[in-house]
């Protein structure tokens, strides 16, 4: 990620922020219209407490993205938390779109081409690492 596009993340994560829980509970209103079989990951969850930890892991991650090596051993645990969940690798893209569309209908025309553009970057990168660590621990397993 180039800097100009950890700024344009970190930006526009803070005009979500006043919103956050109506964005956590849009996101996975996305999440399971793209694909409903995820709903029977959280059944067992209380949805408001999963859309918080859902905000303060995305921002955990957002304000560690000028610093990303401080961050990425945590990101690489959220990994591993997450295979013993039921997450699967095929499940990333999907919930990258989920994001991508939370964002897009958070943010209306704010939501430009370049800020689109240093998401994707940011959860592209952010996937690659937790699919990188799930195969480790799997491999380890």
């Amino acid at each position: 990620m180039t800097p100009d596009q950890i700024r344009l993340v970190q930006d526009s994560f803070h005009e979500v922020l006043p919103i956050r829980v109506a964005a956590a509970a849009l996101f996975y209103e996305r999440l399971f219209a793209i694909d409903s079989d995820l709903r029977a990951l959280f059944l067992a969850s209380d949805m408001p407490k999963q859309g918080a930890k859902l905000m303060a892991s995305l921002g955990f991650v957002v304000r560690g993205l000028d610093h990303a090596n401080t961050v990425l051993p945590t990101v690489r645990e959220l990994a591993k938390r997450h295979v013993t969940y039921g997450v699967k690798e095929h499940h990333y893209p999907i919930v990258g779109q989920a994001l991508i569309d939370t964002l897009a209908a958070s943010h209306g025309t704010a939501f430009t081409p370049a800020v689109r553009e240093a998401w994707e970057a940011a959860y592209a990168l952010l996937a690659s690492v937790m699919i990188a660590a799930a195969r480790e621990d799997q491999l380890a397993a």
